[in-house]
């Protein structure tokens, strides 16, 4: 094992006051299998307030489990008292905790043989109780025990069987599929909060699609993700090679890695589609407007896993704008409209969707020339210093109030957005005594006529 030298001297800290400390959990797994990972986690047969007089900074982050925090030279380490918990009648929380001093009844709490390792890096040596080895080197997810045991104790633990089939590329062991699959519903008491983490960790793995397919085929994904469930068996037109189910999760599959937001929009780009088929004259189907519909969909899926508000601002933003169709006929105008609709910050994770998307159609190759003059365009209009959004105007609201005479209200904003339209189209008239004349103009026109047709101003009528 390939100990840091921080984790031998915090671990000799234990010995030396006559304890035991075992290194457990994903990065001693990953350690096995050749991964990097430095998340240490420990385990140790001294009480929370034993480890607590042994080390001066203590953090008890969940002592009523065990669990304290130790600020060791810089590092922090997690610590859970050895410990068996005890009836589970929510399906997700023990319904209390004991202590114990034996390493042994320990691990045997624990969800899957190959979580459930233990290594005294005191004695080099490692405990491994339910041949955790061996299912490693047989690419296996094995639940320790009885897995309905397992499973009843806290449903969360058939997900992450999901999870981690996609993490590692392993297949879960047929009798803990089984069990999965009769105690799918219990996943129903789990809190979204708990579900939603999962999904995000699932959304970071290599392959997403080999968890979603488990939770499709062990029946979670009725109760998680119902409605990209609808899609499975929905045919699309001959441009894509799957139905809409198997071409959701091959784009998010296709979509970076290092982005978990634009995995999500990439699974969900096309949810709706089976609300918004057509058939055509010629039996293909068409899809009209469902970016806009998915949009919505998403929003109620992110709204009910408790996602941030933040997250589904962004994730949703991307479906309803991931339709765009580029043609060199486009003016800069339109080009610019289009960076200004997107936003400046959203074009790589737009393009990186689109380019996910094309992959998970099936049966087309590389990227198109189309988004590459695209691309190369909308660069080219970046180096110029114009305006995409009112604030980049050399006018704001101030000014107008000042030189209009009117009052802050609805109507600067009317004014700033009409300027906006004209300096999209031609950047060179962003010029404050320029756009000081344009708002004159155009409030002028508004002035008469709204005194021609109601003998009022703009302002007396209410109306902006």
């Amino acid at each position: 094992m390939k100990i840091p030298k921080v984790v031998k001297k915090f671990a000799k800290v234990f010995k030396d006051n006559n304890y035991q400390i075992f290194l457990v959990g994903g990065a001693l797994r990953d350690q096995l299998l050749s991964r990097e990972n430095n998340d240490f986690d420990f385990t140790t047969d001294a009480l929370p307030e034993e480890v607590i007089k042994i080390f001066p900074s203590v953090i008890p982050v969940g002592i009523e489990h065990g669990t304290v925090l130790v600020l060791f030279e810089g590092e922090q380490f997690e610590v859970t008292t050895f410990r068996v918990e005890g009836g589970y009648s929510d399906n997700r929380r023990p319904d209390f905790v004991n202590f114990v001093r034996n390493i042994d009844e320990d691990l045997k709490r624990r969800d899957f043989t190959i979580n459930a390792f233990a290594y005294d890096i005191n004695k080099k040596k490692l405990i491994d109780n339910f041949s955790g080895k061996k299912d490693i080197k047989n690419k296996i997810i094995r639940a320790i025990g009885n897995p309905e045991e397992r499973f009843t104790e806290d449903a969360l633990r058939m997900i992450r069987a999901c999870r981690f089939a996609s993490k590692l590329n392993f297949i879960i062991e047929e009798n803990t599929f089984l069990a999965m699959q009769k105690l799918a519903h219990l996943v129903q008491k789990l809190s979204n909060e708990r579900v939603r983490d999962e999904l995000i960790k699932i959304m970071q793995t290599d392959k997403p699609s080999i968890a979603l397919e488990y939770l499709r085929t062990a029946g979670l994904m009725q109760f998680i993700l119902p409605e990209l469930l609808i899609g499975f068996g929905v045919e699309q037109n001959k441009f894509h090679k799957y139905d809409v189910y198997y071409h959701n999760l091959n784009t998010c599959d296709a979509a970076p890695k290092d982005n978990y937001i634009v995995r999500i929009a990439s699974l969900f780009h096309d949810i709706s589609k089976p609300q918004t088929k057509k058939e055509e004259v010629d039996g293909e189907g068409s899809f009209y407007n469902h970016e806009i519909v998915g949009a919505k969909i998403a929003y109620q899926i992110l709204k009910r896993l408790k996602f941030s508000n933040e997250d589904i601002k962004k994730i949703t933003h991307l479906i309803k704008h991931h339709m765009f169709y580029y043609t060199d006929e486009w003016t800069d105008g339109a080009v610019r409209r289009f960076i200004r609709n997107v936003g400046l910050e959203n074009l790589t994770d737009l393009f990186n969707i689109r380019d996910a998307d094309r992959i998970g159609n099936g049966t087309k190759q590389g990227i198109p020339k189309t988004f590459i003059d695209f691309k190369e365009r909308i660069n080219k209009i970046l180096e110029i210093d114009s305006a995409l959004k009112v604030t980049d105007l050399e006018i704001d609201g101030n000014i107008l109030i000042k030189e209009l005479n009117l009052k802050s209200g609805p109507l600067i904003g009317e004014i700033l957005n009409y300027l906006l339209e004209i300096v999209l189209d031609n950047p060179e008239l962003n010029k404050e005594d320029i756009l000081i004349a344009k708002a004159k103009e155009y409030y002028d026109k508004k002035t008469n006529y709204s005194q021609q047709e109601y003998g009022k101003s703009p302002e007396q009528l209410g109306q902006f």
